[in-house]
């Protein structure tokens, strides 16, 4: 089938613009010795997974379900970093995972009789508190008040026992120059801890896929910590891996006007592209322009009760009707991960764009998705 064949909602990811990506990471690997993972929570298309682990090393967790789904799926490298473990998922987690770094010294003490059981290598995860960004601090994990990492006045002065490894994780859809200052911020900090490690993780929040993302400095950070400290140096990009690689194809059902045409679509912001309320965001539209930039400006919304459920306001050379199909660009990356059927709205299917441009529709969600979800 061509993608204008399936039913919409529909999320398809593009196969050539995937390879494409991973191909820049793949390259990365082979220049630096740097390890490359998929962050898991913002792409989970384990159908692809295969695909991805030819390219780069394996794939980073935020909980027990994406490392069980990254060892069944991926059968790679696997590394996992939560706020706190439950005593079970720990005794799991030390079944199937490489590494597993800690947010807090009472969380490491907690599980220590289960991981020195194992041949996990333990990690503990530091607040440079050196923020990178402006504008969303929901998302900046050096905000004050971030429960996540551990601050400097609360380590010892070496590194517990067991422990080879730190992470940090500080960005957000940024570039190499914000890593490189806050690598030097942690060198000048938390240099001691380095010298001791065997391996650190700089987390994600990368846009190494990115147009313009400076990928010379982004080596020549690797290659120092390595040098300086002799480090196995790990990064975990989730957007880099997906960026731009998905649409999301919705149709016009209806239109109505309060002081500006409303289109009213099959798909929702609030189910499934939360991030466009959540950041806010505003996704890339196909011969979709910014307000009064052309002829034809309008409002895009869903047809959920939610009376904020807009996912933004669009310029059209010509006015769109109803029956019309939208394309929304750059959703492979937290929409599946996020999606959820408030009011009752159905998911979209999930379908794969490969190389020759035939679409296979990988997952195709009905009513019992809903109800099983509920008791």
């Amino acid at each position: 089938m061509k993608a204008n064949e399936l039913q919409t909602p529909v999320y398809i990811v593009d196969e050539s613009k995937l390879i494409k990506n991973l191909e820049i990471l793949q390259k990365i690997e082979k220049d630096t010795n740097a390890h490359i993972l998929l962050a898991q929570k913002a792409f989970s298309m384990f159908s692809v997974y295969p695909l991805i682990g030819k390219y780069i090393s394996g794939a980073t967790a935020s909980g027990l379900y994406e490392a069980k789904l990254a060892y069944e799926e991926m059968g790679k490298e696997n590394h996992v970093f939560s706020p706190a473990y439950t005593d079970s998922e720990m005794v799991n987690l030390c079944q199937i995972c490489d590494h597993i770094s800690f947010n807090s010294l009472s969380q490491l003490e907690h599980h220590r009789i289960v991981f020195e059981k194992s041949n996990v290598k333990i990690g503990i995860r530091i607040n440079p508190e050196f923020s990178t960004q402006e504008g969303h601090e929901i998302y900046d994990p050096c905000a004050k008040g971030s429960r996540l990492g551990i601050c400097k006045k609360d380590l010892p002065p070496h590194l517990p026992k067991g422990v080879t490894g730190i992470h940090f994780h500080t960005l957000c859809e940024q570039g190499a120059e914000p890593l490189y200052e806050t690598v030097k911020s942690v060198e000048e900090n938390f240099g001691t801890y380095l010298h001791e490690a065997e391996w650190v993780n700089l987390g994600g929040g990368h846009h190494i896929t990115k147009e313009g993302y400076n990928i010379e400095l982004l080596e020549k950070i690797i290659k120092h910590l390595q040098k300086t400290y002799d480090l196995e140096v790990y990064l975990e990009p989730g957007e880099a891996i997906a960026l731009d690689a998905g649409y999301l194809y919705t149709k016009v059902l209806d239109i109505v006007d309060n002081t500006m045409p409303i289109l009213i679509l099959d798909a929702s912001a609030a189910c499934h592209m939360p991030d466009v309320l959540e950041m806010p965001y505003r996704p890339p539209l196909k011969d979709g322009f910014m307000p009064n930039e052309k002829k034809y400006t309008c409002r895009l919304s869903s047809r959920t009760c939610l009376a904020g459920d807009v996912i933004g306001d669009y310029s059209f050379e010509e006015m769109p009707r109803i029956d019309d199909t939208l394309i929304f660009e750059d959703m492979a990356i937290y929409s599946m991960v996020k999606n959820n059927t408030f009011n009752g709205m159905p998911l979209p299917d999930i379908a794969l764009m490969h190389v020759d441009g035939d679409c296979e529709v990988i997952r195709h969600f009905d009513y019992s998705d809903f109800k099983n979800r509920l008791s």
